[in-house]
């Protein structure tokens, strides 16, 4: 104990490191000021521009600037005050692997920090964040622990070989777990679709996307049932999506008149009909003009398309519900017929 103390005594009066710790004080105070300095200048740009991203960068920097400004601090003080060689040795270590590190560091809290903006515009990614944090913090703590090892002379070789393979041996029994993983990545990121899209998979199945989340995508049909599919199939799949480019979109209806029919008569009666329903129904477009089409010499009808426009997706099933009673009434009223399927068979007598 009493060498302990006597070793202390010698450090304490020692001038060396007397006027190492003034001299950190001061390095630390010219410092503070050009950090400060550099940040009042950048933040007078960044204020001129419209984007997050170089607020988000500009606050990180700042950071990162003095946490260097105290590392390298630390490097010229040891040297210029000639700290002893084993010191020194520590010193110089600390002060490379602290830079690489404070660098990765910065780099990961920009991408949480963008990735959390971008969230308040994205409800799923915002479901994503707490993953990517804590993924950021295994990767900056693991990162951190073995750059501690390295500056107290552990090899870190034959870890870093473990661990290697256990990133395989990992990586292989999770295959489809990260392929899902990633695959949200890309829809969130991509957003072929969004929360709160009404798509229609190949495979017929249609719903309003509720969730997209980091192994599987949850959607709500419309008869209020969950279609769980996961990441993989469905960045995979050919899907349609309603609400892109935008909700509004065309309803078509189908309809076909007997050959008798005048067709100019048709199509005025059918447009009436048309703008009538879409002015009351709702969900409908009532500034849309609806108009028709001429299309098919059927082998009972003359067919053609009434297109109508509705709000979204789900709008058509009301709209085109009453237009057509809307229109069957009209017809019958003007003597326009719909005819049924009709067949003619023409029998030819023998001659006796």
């Amino acid at each position: 104990m009493q060498e302990m103390i006597g070793r202390l005594s010698i450090l304490w009066t020692d001038h060396r490191y007397g006027v190492a710790v003034i001299a950190y004080l001061l390095w630390l105070a010219i410092g503070w000021v050009l950090v400060k300095g550099l940040d009042l200048v950048a933040s007078n740009l960044v204020k001129k521009t419209k984007t997050k991203i170089d607020d988000i960068i500009l606050k990180e920097a700042q950071i990162l600037l003095w946490l260097i400004v105290m590392v390298t601090g630390f490097f010229v003080i040891s040297h210029a005050v000639d700290f002893p060689a084993k010191i020194i040795h520590y010193v110089d270590r600390f002060t490379q692997l602290s830079i690489i590190f404070l660098i990765i560091y910065f780099f990961i809290r920009i991408g949480i920090n963008i990735t959390s903006v971008s969230a308040r515009h994205n409800s799923s990614l915002k479901n994503m964040v707490p993953t990517f944090s804590r993924i950021a913090n295994v990767i900056i703590w693991g990162i951190g622990i073995l750059m501690v090892m390295d500056i107290f002379g552990i090899s870190i070789t034959p870890m870093l070989a473990s661990l290697g393979i256990a990133g395989i041996a990992i990586g292989l029994a999770l295959q489809d777990t990260l392929g899902n993983f990633f695959s949200g990545l890309y829809i969130l990121l991509n957003q072929p679709i969004r929360v709160g899209d009404y798509i229609e998979l190949e495979n017929g199945l249609k719903g309003y996307v509720v969730k997209i989340g980091w192994r599987e995508t949850r959607i709500k049909t419309l008869p209020n049932n969950y279609i769980v599919v996961p990441n993989t199939k469905l960045s995979q799949s050919i899907l349609t999506n309603y609400h892109l480019p935008q909700q509004e979109m065309a309803c078509l209806v189908q309809v076909g008149v007997s050959y008798d029919s005048d067709l100019e008569k048709v199509e005025k009666i059918t447009i009436e009909v048309g703008k009538q329903v879409l002015q009351k129904v709702k969900g409908a477009v009532p500034e849309f003009d609806p108009f028709i089409r001429y299309h098919t010499f059927n082998d009972f009808s003359i067919d053609f398309t009434v297109i109508l426009r509705v709000k979204e997706f789900v709008d058509k099933y009301l709209l085109t519900h009453e237009f057509v009673k809307a229109l069957h009434k009209r017809y019958n009223q003007e003597g326009i017929v719909i005819p049924f399927p009709i067949r003619t068979v023409e029998m030819k007598k023998e001659q006796a």
